[in-house]
């Protein structure tokens, strides 16, 4: 058996429901009934990497950082592929410069959508400490 299994079903049109556990993802190539694909795998990263950030600052000994928010934006190509996505990570917590890298170095090793991805499309991270 298979560790993910998902179902995913179009009834006409370009929009899908997929069914993953017990949640329904809606996603729409045109966005007009949910986000496109490209939009959705980009929230995915980011909904990976920060958990793994977190993980990351616990390794690194802080164990509170607080608030973290990822503004992530993405360039496509002339056919609409993903061609860069780029995270501004917003942490609570004060970090020194060093940290803040280390933190992001480790939270790459940590997030499996990172793994996942062409090493051309890994994000370019910038972390903001004391964001909040």
């Amino acid at each position: 058996m298979a560790d993910i299994e998902t179902s995913t079903v179009s009834e006409e049109g370009y929009a899908s429901t997929s069914q993953v556990g017990e949640f329904d993802l809606q996603i729409d190539a045109t966005d007009e009934t949910g986000p496109n694909p490209n939009a959705t795998l980009v929230a995915t990263y980011a909904s990976c990497y920060l958990p793994a950030f977190r993980v990351g600052g616990s390794q690194r000994g802080e164990e509170e950082l607080g608030k973290i928010q990822i503004d992530a934006s993405a360039e496509l190509d002339e056919d609409d592929d993903l061609e860069s996505i780029a995270f501004d990570v917003h942490v609570e917590t004060d970090l020194d410069d060093e940290t803040a890298a280390d933190i992001a170095e480790r939270a790459e090793g940590i997030c499996h959508v990172h793994s996942a991805l062409r090493e051309g499309l890994h994000a370019d991270i910038s972390v903001y400490p004391g964001a909040f």
